[in-house]
């Protein structure tokens, strides 16, 4: 079953042009840190911050919910903003084909979103 807050997050990244859309279920994975990942990725460092400043709007808006905490705004390769039970990453092309974070959780359930 989906979560709602996911949807409006792969929403918000849908958006702004997030390419490459994916949630991962983490919840069966028991040394999980959070029940999900959500991925996507970006031509540019302009578009990088363009998402998660989206993201971070829409789950203000829509669902209540403030980021606890991010990074990597700094150089906008790899954006992190961690609601806790939800980890959103989003990064520019090059990196996601370089961290492979998929991959690392190839176990999990993944639902892919498409515009």
């Amino acid at each position: 079953m989906e979560n709602n807050e996911v949807k409006i997050i792969a929403d918000a990244m849908l958006e702004k042009k997030g390419q490459n859309v994916v949630s991962l279920d983490l919840k069966k994975i028991g040394t999980a840190i959070s029940d999900y990942f959500i991925v996507c990725s970006a031509e540019s460092t302009t578009n990088v911050l363009a998402i998660a400043d989206n993201v971070e709007d829409r789950m203000i808006e829509m669902a209540s919910r403030k980021v606890v905490r991010s990074q990597g705004r700094e150089n906008a390769f790899w954006i992190i903003l961690d609601y806790g039970d939800i980890v959103v990453h989003i990064f520019q092309n090059q990196y996601r084909d370089f961290y492979r974070l998929e991959d690392l959780w190839a176990d999990a359930d993944k639902t892919e979103y498409v515009d």
